[in-house]
């Protein structure tokens, strides 16, 4: 017996997307989506209503001349445009209530896919462009729903009872207006067809546009020191022009329906008119059908009109959705295991067995890389630009999974144990350190969100932050502005160290936290970074000797791999040893992490 398999859908055509929407929000409107359906299909069948009395009123008012149900005609006409008024308003404030739910949800469920994705999709993929690019489409899917219903239960349903209006009125008629839908259906179908490749595309455009203007904006001190204007000026005229020059095809090519539409109407119209007018002339015909057959067909226009743009407004929804699904699909590279356990920090030894990792499997940037942070102590890593120190940091709360290897903290390997755990035993200091949209308590508390203000403003004293705070104009009420860029580098530095002091984890990662800044906040920094470190284990990337001296155990850098480890006493005793020459570059005021110094480094002399 052979088994006939039923035609599978394209889940991205446009029943595919439609079928897919309706899936998952489907139930949760289908209470107000009933609300609109009913004042849908109350507007349509008035509107049928008013065409069909029509012919009543010609013959039984002007025709018959008979004066008892006149009233009676006229009282029905104002009930149902009062119906008509009723049901349009009920069905408008439904769909927008739905419509803007739809969007509301999507636009939770995008930033908190955002969040579950890797540090490595969204290091590949420019913020600016993406953010752009669900601002524009999120609204797709609500279009694609909203589309459906009012042209199936309100156009769809005109449609089919003025043309029974019409029938009952006239059939010959009626036939002869049909004659015109068939290549009106074709040619609307090949315009739809090439409109889903303009439309992605003009999206995709408009995104670079608005990504790159927010990315100008976000930059103006660099584009404005390097003179960059007139090459900005020029990228973002490029992109403006290519993105008018698609929306102009795309108004071109969805616009071609109207002449298409208003054609075959003024066609069907014109051939009605002719046959109706030979009939009252020649076979004196009572005009009431004719008048009721004529209202009928004007009033069918619009709904056919848009029926007829149906799938060309769809395809255009349809590519917004479409894109909306393409971020949600992708799958985060880094799940918890099934047997995923919460990790346990009793003292926080951090151990690396023969980790080896890539950002591409043509780059390796660690190679066989083992050493030992030991539990409540400071190990340092210095090292060359490249030599995969910040890299070793960055592997440490996961935001990377390495190729090989183990990474192991009180013997629990980092990969089995759930992420949300994991980092919520790290506290992490950048080099960059970054302030988000919010007061300045805002952003300490960032660290703990059920701290207290009381702890928000101790962790502040501890990072030499609460005096500074206290001269902004609402103290710790202050709003920052983006990026925090109305405070100095070591103010952004000390927030950032408070943020990490609040937290209060039993593991603290520091990134170069004071290569950038000057004397006078090093000063205060380091010292807000000595109460940090106390108690915890550190693991910090540095330059600076003084840092490096008060180690517990230095590690030593070279091309991915690990070249010395000891205390400082120990390495600076290897005279020819790598870090002994590290030194040196120090007391010639040079820094190992300067190109022209590589050489000198790892064992050259210097020219």
């Amino acid at each position: 017996m052979v088994k006939i398999q039923k035609p599978r859908i394209d889940p991205d055509s446009v029943l595919g997307m439609l079928r897919r929407i309706l899936s998952e929000n489907g139930r949760d409107y289908i209470g107000t989506y009933a609300i609109a359906i009913v004042c849908l299909m109350s507007v349509a069948l008035s509107t049928a209503f008013m065409a069909w009395i029509l012919g009543d009123m010609v013959d039984e008012a002007f025709a018959k001349q008979r004066g008892e149900v006149v009233w009676l005609i006229c009282g029905s006409i104002f009930l149902a445009f009062l119906l008509r008024g009723l049901a349009s308003y009920g069905q408008a404030v439904a769909l927008a209530k739905i419509g803007n739910n739809i969007v509301a949800r999507y636009q939770r469920r995008l930033f908190s896919h955002l969040m579950e994705l890797g540090v490595g999709f969204l290091g590949e993929t420019r913020s600016a462009q993406l953010a752009s690019q669900i601002g524009q489409n999120a609204g797709g899917i609500r279009d694609v729903l909203n589309l459906t219903i009012t042209s199936l239960a309100k156009d769809l349903l005109t449609l089919v009872a003025l043309v029974g209006v019409m029938i009952y009125r006239d059939w010959m008629l009626t036939a002869v207006v049909f004659l015109v839908g068939p290549p009106m259906v074709l040619a609307l179908r090949y315009i739809a067809k090439r409109l889903r490749a303009v439309t992605r595309e003009a999206v995709v455009v408009n995104s670079r546009v608005y990504g790159v203007m927010q990315e100008t904006l976000q930059g103006i001190a660099i584009v404005k020191a390097f003179t960059m204007e007139d090459q900005l000026r020029g990228k973002i005229n490029a992109l403006v022009t290519d993105a008018e020059a698609r929306s102009n095809r795309i108004t071109r090519l969805s616009e071609r329906t109207s002449p298409l539409t208003e054609t075959l109407a003024g066609l069907a119209i014109s051939g009605v008119l002719f046959y109706a007018a030979i009939n009252t002339i020649y076979y004196d015909a009572l005009p009431g059908d004719f008048i009721s057959f004529i209202g009928a067909l004007l009033l069918a226009y619009d709904p056919a009109r848009r029926l007829a743009r149906l799938q060309v407004n769809m395809e255009r929804a349809a590519v917004n959705a479409r894109m909306i699904y393409e971020i949600l699909d992708i799958i985060p590279h880094q799940p918890d295991t099934p047997d995923a356990e919460k990790l346990e920090v009793s003292g926080g030894e951090i151990r690396l067995e023969n980790v080896s990792f890539g950002y591409s499997a043509v780059s390796p940037v660690l190679s066989d890389v083992s050493f030992v942070a030991e539990a409540g102590k400071t190990t340092a890593l210095v090292g060359p630009s490249g030599a995969g120190k910040t890299t070793i940091v960055n592997l440490l709360p996961r935001f990377y999974d390495i190729s090989e290897g183990c990474i192991r903290i009180d013997g629990q390997d980092i990969a089995r144990v759930t992420k949300q755990s994991l980092r919520h035993s790290l506290a992490y200091v950048s080099q960059h350190p970054y302030l988000f949209e919010g007061s300045l308590r805002d952003n300490i508390r960032y660290g703990r969100p059920e701290a207290t203000d009381a702890e928000v403003e101790e962790a502040a004293r501890l990072a030499y932050a609460h005096d500074f705070i206290l001269e902004q104009p609402k103290g710790y009420d202050t709003l920052v502005g983006e990026g925090g860029s109305t405070l100095s580098g070591g103010q952004r530095q000390r927030l950032s160290i408070a943020r990490a002091l609040i937290r209060n984890a039993p593991i603290l990662l520091l990134d170069e936290a004071t290569s950038a800044l000057d004397t006078e906040s090093e000063v205060f920094v380091q010292k807000a970074l000595d109460r940090a470190m106390s108690g915890r284990t550190v693991l910090v990337i540095a330059h600076r000797l003084s840092t490096i001296a008060r180690a517990d155990k230095i590690i030593v850098m070279m091309q991915g791999k690990v070249a010395e480890e000891g205390t400082h006493q120990q390495l600076s005793a290897l005279e020819d040893g790598t870090y002994a020459r590290f030194l040196k570059l120090q007391a010639l005021g040079l820094d190992e992490g300067d190109d022209q110094n590589l050489e000198l480094l790892a064992g050259g002399e210097k020219k």
